[in-house]
């Protein structure tokens, strides 16, 4: 009987510590997070993540300006006694104003993945809700936006259609004469002809200052009260305004603006840290021209990192001395930069701010099994 018992506890004591050891082998997780690379074999139920880059849209907003002389330019003087008018055709360009998008790309550069033999536990879903790292999702490619968008209006439409002038052409008749032979004899005939004659740009100008100053002595009138016809509301006012500014436009020329935006895309890179970027190159007299164009300022980016992040550093636990060390099982993350933006043309600063930029900052680990807020 005592034989069988200690039998029996012999055996219990088997069972115990083999299913102890089996539970503890399958409890006990294997977790490797390697870049990937050419001598990286990936297996199945890998995870493969990418850290994030930060790509900046620089919208640049400029002004066209154009001047145009009118046709009767040099008649103004002598005939309106206006001296201030345009005489040459002119185009000017102006940056009113610089805006920074960014964005939030996958570095191709910076790929890892994540093998385990085991379900785990991991902080990569926080982490990439918080932007620090990015799965290989091509949704998020598909929120940019149009890489050029263009916006213009005018104030005064371009050219000269209309000269002024109730006519162009004057009618002038002359007689002329045709012999006609009558039996031994020739008599001369008259005969009436009507010969159509383009008015001299003298005479158009003549004109045109004349209707000019009798619609504005009509407008005197009406607002004066001495007119016996009076308009029922404010728009005979304005229709008379504007072809008053129409026939002053023959004198003194015109000009209008165009407002347009252009947007450019920079990505970042440490190497140019606290270099000039050129961005484009922009001319008063032609605009925006690519960077690599041989007119025009340079429009030049500069990013200087604070060095926030450069000290960073994680404190890992010491191990025991029977304790094996994990050396493969951090989970890569990149924690950004905070860099100063700086926008010059030239000696004129454009642009000045803040941002964070992923691909400035230092790439460190955590452990996989690493939850956020635990």
């Amino acid at each position: 009987m005592k034989t069988i018992i200690r039998l029996l506890t012999i055996f219990l004591i088997l069972i115990f510590s083999v299913s102890c050891a089996l539970k503890k082998g399958l409890v006990e997780p294997k977790t490797t997070i390697l870049p990937l690379g050419d001598t990286v074999h990936l297996i199945d139920g890998s995870l493969v993540y990418g850290l994030p880059l930060t790509v900046f849209d620089v919208e640049v907003e400029v002004e066209r300006r154009i001047e145009k002389p009118g046709p009767y330019a040099r008649y103004a003087g002598d005939l309106l006694g206006i001296k201030e008018v345009i005489n040459q055709e002119k185009e000017t360009w102006t940056i009113t104003g610089i805006k920074v998008n960014s964005s939030e790309e996958l570095d191709p550069s910076e790929l890892y993945v994540i093998e385990s033999n085991t379900l785990f536990q991991t902080n990569a879903l926080a982490l990439k809700r918080s932007g620090l790292i990015l799965d290989l999702n091509p949704e998020i490619y598909e929120k940019g936006s149009e890489k050029m968008l263009v916006k213009a209006f005018s104030n005064i439409q371009p050219g000269f259609t209309d000269m002024g002038a109730d006519e162009y052409f004057v009618v002038q008749s002359d007689t002329l004469y045709k012999l006609v032979k009558l039996d031994t004899a020739f008599i001369r005939i008259p005969y009436l002809v009507e010969k159509k004659k383009q008015l001299t740009p003298d005479q158009l100008a003549e004109k045109a200052a004349k209707a000019l100053l009798e619609l504005r002595d009509g407008k005197h009138q009406i607002l004066s009260g001495e007119a016996t016809v009076f308009p029922q509301n404010g728009a005979a006012l304005d229709e008379m305004n504007k072809l008053e500014n129409e026939y002053l436009a023959l004198f003194a020329g015109k000009s209008w603006t165009e407002v347009k935006r252009f947007s450019y895309t920079l990505v970042p890179q440490k190497d140019n840290s606290g270099k000039a970027v050129t961005l484009l190159k922009f001319s008063g007299q032609t605009g925006p021209a690519n960077a690599n164009g041989k007119s025009g300022i340079s429009v030049d980016v500069t990013l200087v990192p604070a060095k926030k992040s450069k000290d960073l550093t994680i404190m890992t636990k010491p191990q025991s001395g029977n304790e094996p060390v994990q050396k493969f099982d951090k989970l890569y993350y990149r924690i950004p930069e905070v860099v100063t933006m700086n926008i010059k043309m030239g000696e004129e600063n454009l642009y000045n701010s803040r941002k964070l930029i992923y691909q400035f900052g230092e790439i460190i680990q955590l452990p996989a099994n690493y939850i956020i807020g635990k």
